[in-house]
């Protein structure tokens, strides 16, 4: 009798033993993936409801309208500062209203959505550090005028002016940029879209190191007219 009881009991034990991963097994959910795929499904709507009249339902923009979002040169060089700075402000003289109204949950949530469509690595606090430019305005008007200004007008006003462009020459723009953002956009352009390279043998314009930075300087020289 001692022995049956000894045998049955083994026999429960070891089917409690196999039993149990099914419940042990379970994956314990991540706080930080849930959050951002909260975030993500949030993003998604809202992007939807208040951008995608002018970004186009999958972000990539229209010509003359609004620019790509999900451009892979763009995401990687702009911080998300710049981006929630841009939503939440809008673009003064632009058609890109301001969307403060829609409180910073929401505007983070928008950022996160555009970042889940990332192809190159964040560089953005890498570019935000680098130098400002020095040179000369006087000679970066005239690359500005010659070659700039074909796309973004000879006010800077891009689509305004009936350009390709858009808006560079407007503080709702510069005053969120860095001068790195701004070198590494006119150096290598951006793929898919009508900026071009503005460096380099293949560039729409080999322009020099220095000739770069009197751009810049003389956008800059704009702004604070």
């Amino acid at each position: 009798m001692a022995r049956k009881c000894t045998i049955f009991t083994l026999a429960i034990a070891m089917s409690l033993t196999f039993s149990l991963p099914a419940y042990a097994g379970t994956p314990t959910p991540n706080p930080a993936e849930m959050k951002k795929a909260e975030e993500l499904t949030i993003g998604k709507k809202q992007f939807a409801e208040n951008c995608a009249i002018c970004h186009q339902a999958d972000a990539i923009g229209k010509p003359g309208v609004a620019p790509s979002l999900t451009n892979p040169e763009l995401l990687s060089i702009g911080s998300d500062k710049f981006f929630m700075a841009t939503i939440r402000d809008g673009r003064e003289d632009t058609g890109m209203p301001p969307f403060g109204h829609l409180g910073r949950k929401n505007v983070r949530a928008i950022v996160t959505y555009l970042r889940s469509k990332a192809k190159l690595p964040n560089r953005s606090e890498e570019v935000d550090a680098q130098p400002e430019s020095h040179g000369d305005p006087r000679l970066g008007k005239q690359w500005y005028v010659n070659i700039c200004s074909t796309c973004h007008g000879t006010d800077g006003n891009g689509y305004e002016s009936e350009g390709a462009g858009t808006a560079i020459g407007l503080p709702g723009f510069l005053n969120k940029v860095s001068d790195g953002f701004l070198r590494e956009t006119i150096k290598y352009g951006r793929s898919n879209t009508r900026m071009l390279a503005f460096q380099g043998p293949a560039g729409l314009a080999n322009l020099s190191d220095q000739e770069i930075e009197d751009i810049i300087v003389y956008l800059r020289s704009q702004v604070k007219k």
